[in-house]
């Protein structure tokens, strides 16, 4: 039995050395004088008096300095209850506290715990690590667990111990996870971490695990409970887990929360439960504040229902420090920001979305992360999330860290966070930022600044291995959502299953479509003629992933110019242009996704630190081109055939894609029923073509169902009025032919009207 405390524990608690505090703090067995006792100790950097409670009998005994005037000790005759509580006089103050170092079991992480983490497979980690408020043996308070391995010893710092790392001492668990219950702390509670090295260095670490942190530019974490929210869409998760997007039409509104729409200054934050503070934008534009997530139920959703789109997809909402990284550089991987908000107000907007039969997805970056002091850089005085060799641990031109997915420690914390988003905030799919970059360890890099694998080649092969773990693991928990890649080079399989050899994504952005098409569309019309396979070399690979058209917010900004601007002519054939850019979107196979503003034509490119040129509406080509989104959006989900066969080549079939003479493109979109299709024909230059006959797979006649030049639209109107029947003259390869009216810079589509039957 332990006797006496020594000088030297006692020193190593008061500087801040000691490994496993709770083996000399707390409640402990000693033999004084032959006789069987009960010592308590306490390390109190504030107190010039102490004394110990007896919860039981309420019988108080005074505690005395041992060996520091700040470190108490004294002895009781029975062991006490881990709910005994000393009294302190602290200056002019006295208060009293449960002690932290009672509770020296550590039921909230069990061993199994520690040991699927070590092994990288512990798949609800986030139910373990970061600040998680519990009840342990009647007292409330909160357990506090961090993964820092080589650090010589961990501390909770925060508002109620005045940032002082010598209070809140934690013990090492094992495995480099750290772990201390502190009583009384209850929600909303402010902390960090405080982390020595073994030199002595000391790093304040916001939680990686954190579920909520402070608005930047302040870093603090704080303490929240995700299961407070009561969701009510297991409906619409029910219908979603029965079904296969990629025979679903998918048609996602890309936009970034921070620069859709700003409020006023002037008012709060309203939130699901009270108001806030406003949180302004930036000096760029003084008098605007953000939108919370739940002032957005009522602004953005009625707005995305009214348009059609099915999904909407969020620039990452992960905290990060800088607004003008757009969300890309994260620093809280499991905290929503909180310029929008808490925790419960994401929930409640993704709930009502559902309600509102729109999706939501969010873009993921498990590729990079930012070298701010707060985060995870150098987390424990050592490279711990990040390589330390800079030729596999760092992009130079981003400046930042790559995470060292050679450790289990590290894939199981961003598989984990997958599946957190799914399962805490109910999303419906993730966009994989930057895969390409995660895939080759060349990436962007000279010869000489990067490193081989094992076998000599320059594919990362522990990165493939974390994107397959996760692909596998988010489609068995939560099947029926969509995990897309964003993936720019020829690495195969990418949108293939593991088992087959892929990356396991159900959907990859086609990148080449994307430039081909923009690069098309920018020319003079009169030199589309010679470059007529920009249009179509997208087939000769279309089957070989399964692609989301993406026109993304990476192409209007840096110089690049709006996508309006992008477009030659005059400023009628500059919408002209853009309605038969997207119609022909629309039109070919694959899923699609728009950024915000494309939808009604800004000018300007997107700047995050304003929002939309929402006043454009107010004229006519803009509020018109907005009714053409609206309309293709439901024609769009109205007709199978131009998205049950997405990835089957039964689903396509060119009619002409040759006359590149007059830039026209025709084909045929099939549904799954033999007898739906759909026929498409573009005219992608100014020249009316009131007599062009066009190949048909069946006589009858056929009714011009869309026309991106209706007048509607602010087109020319230049429409096949009354549909057009077919005549026995075989052209295209097919049977029957019709002659159409192409209108100027437009798409038209055609489906035979089977209740009128020829002569």
């Amino acid at each position: 039995m332990p006797t006496a405390i020594t000088p030297d524990q006692v020193h190593q608690i008061v500087s801040n050395h000691h490994d496993n505090p709770h083996t000399i703090l707390g409640c402990h067995p000693v033999e004084m004088d032959g006789v069987n006792q009960w010592s308590v100790r306490a390390y109190l950097p504030r107190a010039t008096e102490a004394w110990v409670i007896d919860p039981n009998s309420q019988a108080e005994y005074p505690m005395t300095s041992a060996h520091n005037p700040r470190f108490f000790e004294c002895t009781v005759p029975v062991k006490l209850p881990v709910n005994y509580q000393i009294k302190l006089q602290e200056g002019d103050r006295q208060r009293t506290i449960y002690d932290p170092y009672a509770f020296s079991e550590a039921p909230h992480i069990s061993d199994l715990d520690l040991h699927l983490f070590a092994e990288g497979n512990h798949h609800r980690l986030y139910d373990k690590m970061g600040a998680h408020p519990l009840d342990i043996k009647g007292v409330q308070g909160v357990y506090f667990s961090v993964w820092a391995p080589n650090a010589r010893n961990v501390s909770v710092i925060g508002d109620f111990n005045w940032w002082d790392g010598r209070e809140h001492q934690m013990r090492k668990l094992g495995v480099g996870v750290w772990g201390i219950f502190i009583p009384a702390l209850t929600i909303g509670t402010k902390y960090k971490y405080e982390i020595k090295n073994y030199e002595g260095h000391i790093y304040e670490k916001s939680d990686p695990y954190g579920f909520f942190q402070e608005v930047r530019p302040n870093t603090a974490s704080i303490v929240a409970d995700l299961d407070v929210y009561e969701w009510q869409d297991s409906t619409w998760i029910e219908k979603r887990e029965k079904s296969d997007p990629l025979k679903n039409p998918i048609s996602i509104y890309e936009l970034h929360l921070g620069s859709w729409l700003h409020g006023s200054a002037d008012e709060k934050m309203q939130l699901l439960s009270g108001e806030a503070e406003p949180i302004p934008v930036n000096e760029a534009k003084v008098g605007a504040r953000y939108l919370s997530y739940y002032e957005l139920v009522d602004k953005l959703i009625p707005y995305i229902k009214d348009m059609g789109y099915t999904h909407i997809e969020l620039l990452p909402i992960a905290e990060h420090p800088f607004d003008g990284s757009w969300g890309y550089q994260v620093t809280g991987y499991y905290a929503p920001t909180s310029r929008f908000g808490k925790p419960e107000d994401l929930m409640y907007f993704i709930d009502q979305c559902h309600a509102n039969g729109i999706g939501v997805l969010v873009d993921w970056v498990p590729g990079h992360f930012p070298k701010d002091g707060h985060g995870l850089a150098f987390f424990d005085g050592t490279h711990l999330y990040e390589h330390a060799d800079p030729r596999k641990g760092e992009h130079k031109e981003w400046g930042t860290l790559i995470f060292n997915y050679n450790r289990n420690e590290i894939r199981n914390f961003l598989v984990a966070n997958a599946l957190f988003w799914f399962d805490k905030y109910h999303i419906d799919g993730i966009r994989v930022d930057a895969v390409a970059s995660m895939l080759y360890l060349d990436y962007d890099r000279e010869d000489g600044e990067w490193l081989p694998n094992d076998y000599g080649g320059r594919e990362h092969l522990e990165a493939v291995d974390f994107l397959r773990q996760t692909n596998n693991l988010i489609f068995k928990y939560f099947p029926g959502i969509i995990s897309v890649a964003e993936e720019s080079t020829a690495w195969p399989m990418v949108s293939r299953p593991t088992y087959l050899g892929g990356l396991g994504f159900n959907l990859k952005w086609n990148m080449g479509w994307m430039h081909d098409n923009l690069d098309y569309f920018s020319m003079d019309p009169w030199f589309r003629q010679h470059h007529q396979n920009s249009m179509t070399f997208s087939m000769w690979y279309h089957y070989s992933e399964n692609y989301m058209l993406a026109l993304s917010h990476d192409e209007v900004v840096h110089g690049k110019s709006s996508i309006l601007n992008k477009m030659p002519g005059d400023e009628w054939q500059k919408f002209a242009n853009v309605r038969s850019l997207f119609a022909y979107m629309f039109a070919h196979p694959g899923k699609k996704t728009m950024f915000m503003s494309m939808e009604f034509g800004q000018s300007n490119e997107w700047n995050v630190w304003t929002d939309l040129n929402w006043d454009l509406l107010q004229y006519e080509p803009h509020s018109k081109l907005k009714g053409f989104f609206k309309d293709i959006n439901a024609f769009y989900k109205s007709q199978p055939a131009l998205y049950e066969r997405d990835f089957a080549e039964e689903g396509f079939q060119w009619i002409d894609c040759t006359d590149s003479n007059n830039s026209v493109l025709s084909f045929i979109r099939r549904a799954e029923d033999p007898n739906d299709f759909l026929v498409v024909v573009c005219n992608f230059t100014p020249q009316l073509h009131q007599h062009y006959r066009v190949g048909m797979p069946e006589e009858g006649h056929y009714v011009e169902v869309f026309n991106s030049d209706a007048d509607i639209y602010g087109g020319s109107n230049q429409r096949n009025f009354g549909g057009v029947w077919t005549e026995n003259w075989s052209l295209h390869n097919l049977p029957f032919s019709a002659d159409l009216c192409l209108p100027p810079l437009g798409v038209i589509i055609l489906k035979i009207e089977r209740s009128k039957q020829t002569d």
